[in-house]
């Protein structure tokens, strides 16, 4: 039998069949997942191979195979630090949400959060919420925003959990796929998802800062089917995005319109900073290139991560 993973416990997987039919299953033995060394080889979202057994007159599966994943997000283990914790696989489209103050979401994490979503191979589509709360100023600011990501292909959307406006764009975007949605405590997530699907009711992770820095209390991701052809994946617990490893001469190909400039760099392993005959330098002083998206990628490259997450990211609301 084949089916999708909608719950893990750890030790037990809640795997939901194509027709509907659900059933509680185990892992047979250890997997081993190529080039993933990860804590959990089973993940929400998976779709997985298995078969029925009967024990004590409980019918239950055990989980042959896994089968290849379209994509999947991690974290790093705290307590391993060479290995990874899988959140979630197979996700076809994850939103950030972004507000321009209370709570601010700045240039520097959306950036890393698209970065992470390309290097995930996840499409990301910017929200930017609390649209009915702005003045005249703060509008075009937030225009002027839309414009930058925009140009370089990402699709943003403003909208307002609390009108409703433009909340069936979103649904649009949703339907016939698995959603993910993230962003700072504070910027709506829950109130948008709880909008979006009212029988749902997302509990809302309030793990204080101050708990959870070394801790990593296990938390579980978990699919739910959606009214509309739709399902989403909450991760509860989870700090927005983890950012992944990756070398510094990759990094760059993770901004699509440095991407698209890279070959016309004089050197093969550019990084775009002091090499002469720079393709994005030159895209930089001529405007095709934002500094905001350039100064992001400087401090992801430098290696700020640890103290920007402290600083920056927050519990998901």
């Amino acid at each position: 039998m084949t089916g999708t993973v909608y719950k893990s416990t750890g030790s037990w997987y809640t795997v939901k069949t194509d027709n509907g039919a659900v059933y509680e299953c185990r892992i047979k033995g250890k997997f081993r997942i190529k080039g993933i060394k990860s804590t959990n080889p089973v993940s929400v979202g998976d779709r997985v191979d298995f078969k029925l057994e009967t024990k004590n007159d409980r019918e239950t599966g055990v989980i042959e195979n896994i089968r290849e994943r379209q994509n999947y997000i991690i974290r790093k283990s705290v307590n391993l630090s060479k290995q990874t914790h899988i959140i979630a696989a197979n996700i076809d489209v994850v939103f950030l949400l972004v507000t321009l103050n209370n709570p601010p979401t700045f240039t520097t994490f959306i950036d890393r959060f698209l970065v992470t979503a390309e290097a995930y191979d996840i499409k990301a589509v910017l929200l930017f919420n609390k649209i009915d709360t702005y003045n005249e100023d703060e509008l075009l600011e937030i225009k002027y925003l839309a414009a930058l990501y925009r140009k370089v292909g990402y699709e943003c959307i403003g909208i307002s959990a609390k009108t409703g406006k433009n909340i069936d764009k979103v649904k649009s975007l949703m339907e016939g796929k698995v959603s993910m949605f993230s962003g700072h405590s504070g910027v709506g997530k829950s109130t948008l998802v709880n909008l979006i699907e009212p029988n749902l009711s997302l509990k809302t992770a309030e793990i204080s800062d101050q708990h959870q820095q070394g801790q990593h209390t296990t938390t579980f991701a978990e699919m739910f089917d959606l009214s509309f052809d739709a399902k989403i994946i909450d991760t509860p617990g989870i700090k927005g995005f983890g950012i992944v490893d990756m070398d510094k001469e990759e990094l760059g190909d993770y901004f699509p319109e440095f991407f698209e400039l890279k070959q016309q760099c004089k050197f093969n392993n550019c990084l775009h900073i002091n090499e002469p005959k720079c393709a994005i330098k030159d895209a930089l002083e001529n405007e095709d290139i934002a500094w905001s998206r350039y100064k992001s990628y400087l401090q992801i490259l430098e290696g700020e991560e640890e103290h920007y997450r402290k600083n920056n990211y927050d519990n998901e609301d």
